[in-house]
């Protein structure tokens, strides 16, 4: 399954995809597009990816989440191309045996994409354009994932 779209995301449908008959959590996030951004008004966004490195570095993540988390399964989707105020743009899944581990698991894979997957966002506005939140702002740690030796 491709973690990258141009198509609108349905969370409910990720879930479902994580979701087993064993599980007794489920977390979901779910990231939309706002009308604002540090006091500036937003009209829409535009995020673009290096697609291949982004999908297996998706991939990687979803892998380390199920690693780290005991019992955790993750679906991790992320949207590209234009977006409208109040679109979705991130989804995290995650389903696992106890409400602990899918909290931790669905918190891990969204501080991760942040961190570490390739996808830039771009803010338009009446006073034109500007990119923002570079990937790997944040600290790798911050994901809650342990490190794990980079495999190629």
């Amino acid at each position: 399954m491709s973690h990258l779209t141009e198509e609108p995301i349905e969370p409910a449908a990720l879930l479902a995809a994580v979701r087993r008959d064993g599980d007794g959590g489920l977390a979901l996030f779910v990231g939309v597009v706002r009308d604002h951004n540090s006091g500036k008004k937003v009209t829409r966004l535009e995020y673009s990816a290096y697609n291949q490195m982004a999908e297996k570095e998706l991939d990687r993540i979803a892998l380390e989440i199920a690693q780290a988390h005991s019992g955790a399964r993750v679906a991790l989707r992320h949207r590209i191309g234009s977006l409208a105020i109040g679109d979705v743009a991130v989804v995290v899944a995650a389903a696992a045996p106890h409400r602990d581990e899918a909290f931790a698991a669905c918190r891990a894979g969204i501080e991760a994409i942040k961190a570490r997957v390739p996808i830039w966002k771009k803010e338009f506005g009446p006073d034109g354009s500007s990119w923002v939140e570079p990937c790997g702002g944040a600290a790798h740690a911050s994901s809650g994932i342990p490190d794990f030796p980079q495999t190629h």
